[in-house]
This record gives structure tokens, sequence and C-alpha cells, in this order.
């Protein structure tokens, strides 16, 4: 068992609304609301769910680009979220990320060579300027763009060049954690399959470990070695890839699942359609946040949260169903669809 690099406790991020801040017990959006997982060394962990469930709010959390709430974050044995500014600039080098946009993630008015030697400046990883110049056309080299591209401006390249730009920069700081934050979402299929291709060759080379917030779970399962689901600012089902896909434990994951493309020519999934729409996070349901939505909810479950409890060889799932008899439990003997 690998390391642990990143561990995340009871994460909660709440948003006063705009005119509730000066009013003590003001509406609040309860964006992420007690996240609790672990990113080992060299591991992709995959943060997926639909939009608006948090899952970007948790990646920023974690690169502290605004203060949490409540609860830890805690890189390589040492907690984060209450450090100083000044004391946290260092380990900023060890997590870095990748955006949706490349294009409004890089700025314009700088050409290649100045956006990639920028991060190897701030954190003095350069001896000599000849030094620098090496380091900007190696990572050019693993990103698998030529070198004459770092003479030139983000908007002369694809979104997929662009992205692969973003990714040399991100690797500039030789981090140890990257999030990818539905880094692949606004590129073409081909291009998204070249990126994430790229992702795991520079995983495999220096050891990193990836956070990849997605809604596209055909990606995910291409790429990732666990699998946290989240609902609604909760993680209800975390995982192993291979036993999440092939049996999901939460009546949410089992409908995400039920709409990914299968690659088998003829062969169909029973696709679950789920009824009405997700609630608001301002007022988020009372007992399990999917029992309004969930086509298996009984009376425990609207009066009752569910806590996120390990089932087996790493499986967790927060669900009032396998308290069941196994005879009345729609998910006890899931298999592939």
């Amino acid at each position: 068992m690998s390391p642990v690099l990143l561990e995340v406790n009871d994460l909660k991020k709440h948003f006063p609304l705009r005119g509730s801040l000066l009013r003590p017990g003001g509406l609040r959006v309860y964006a992420v609301d007690g996240v609790s997982f672990r990113i080992d060394k060299a591991e992709t962990l995959a943060l997926v769910g639909e939009s608006g469930c948090g899952k970007s709010t948790v990646g920023r959390a974690i690169l502290r680009l605004f203060d949490i709430t409540a609860g830890q974050v805690v890189l390589d044995g040492r907690r984060i979220d209450d450090m100083p500014a000044g004391s946290l600039r260092p380990l900023r080098r060890r997590m870095q990320v990748v955006f949706q946009d490349p294009l409004s993630s890089l700025n314009p008015r700088m050409r290649v060579r100045d956006l990639l030697a920028e991060p190897i400046r701030n954190f003095a990883l350069a001896k000599s300027t000849a030094d620098m110049e090496a380091r900007i056309d190696l990572l050019l080299e693993k990103v698998r763009l030529p070198r004459e591209a770092k003479t030139r401006w983000p908007h002369e390249f694809s979104g997929g060049q662009r992205q692969r730009i973003a990714i040399a920069r991100a690797l500039a700081a030789e981090p140890d954690l990257v999030v990818c934050d539905e880094a692949v979402s606004a590129l073409d299929v081909s291009v998204k399959a070249q990126i994430v291709n790229l992702l795991q060759d520079l995983q495999r080379e220096f050891g990193l470990a990836l956070l990849f917030i997605s809604h596209d779970l055909a990606i995910v399962e291409h790429m990732t070695h666990r699998v946290a689901v989240m609902y609604l600012g909760k993680i209800v089902e975390l995982a192993p890839k291979k036993s999440i896909f092939a049996a999901p434990k939460h009546p949410y994951t089992e409908a995400l699942l039920s709409a990914v493309p299968t690659p088998e020519p003829g062969a169909r999934r029973r696709r679950i359609i789920l009824k009405g729409d997700v609630p608001s996070p301002i007022n988020p349901p009372k007992g399990c946040r999917f029992h309004t939505r969930c086509p298996y909810a009984f009376d425990r479950c609207r009066a009752e949260e569910p806590e996120l409890r390990a089932m087996r060889d790493g499986h967790f799932v927060a669900c009032h169903l396998h308290d069941l008899p196994a005879a009345q439990n729609p998910l006890a003997a899931t298999g592939p669809h």
C-alpha cells in the first residue's frame, strides 16, 4: 500500500449569500458539507457527480484558494488548512492545478516561455538562465509540443495544445499532487483521449497523485484507481474503480452508471431516469439528501442521514438500504448492467 499523500477530514465549505453577511444565522450555500477521503502517492482519485454537487469546491478548498468553514486538509502529514500564508507558500509548489478552460487560465499577454518560467522562477528551481531554458524545453517535450512553441502566444494554439501548455505549467513546479478540475471536459473526443493518455504517462513517469474532478464516467473508468461519488455536498459512495463500476452500492451511483455508453456493440444498459431536480444546496433535504429522487427511498431515509461506512474491500457507502435484509435490498447483489 502506498503512503498517504493527502487526507481530507470532514471538510466543509459554506458560502454566505449576498445580503446575509451581516445577519447571524443568515442563508448559506452548503456547497461542501462534510467530505472525507485520502489520496495515496502516485494514485488517481476521481471525484464525480452532477454539476453543482460541490466537487470543484472540494478541489479549490484543498488548494487553499479560499478558507474552509470546517474540517482538516493534511498534506504529507502536515495540516495546511489553518496554515498562515507565509508558511503555506513553499507547500503550494507541491499542489498544482489544471483548470477546465486553458484559454482563461493562461495569461494572453505572456508567451509560452514566460508562462512556464513563472513557476520555476517563483519557487527558485532553476540554477541559471541556461538551466531555465533547458527546463522549459524539457517540459514542452514531456507534453509533446515542439520547442518552437515557447515563442508563441496562447491564442495561437488549439484547445488541446493549450491544455498541454497548462499541464506543462503545472509540472514546472515539480508537484506531488495535481488537481485536474474538469481538465478534459471542454475538448473534442479524440483530443480528450490524447490528454488523458498524456496525464497517465506523466503520472507513471513522475509518480504524481491526481485528483481528477469530472462528470464523464467513461473517462473516469479509463484512468482512475478509485472513485468518490458526490451528491449535494456529500460523498455517497467511495470505492476502487472495478468495484464501483461492477457493483455500485448507492442508488445515485447506479443511476449515473446506467447513462454511460457501453463499448460492446448491441449491448444495452438498463437506463435509470431520476425524477425531479437536484434540491437547493441552500436548504438541503433532511435525512438522506438523495431521498427526494431515490426510487428505493423508505421512511428512515427521510428522517435520518446515513453515514459513509465501510462495507468490504475498501468500498464505502452512505445508504440505509444496506441495513435491510438482503432480500429487501435492491442493491444487495448489484452486478454489471
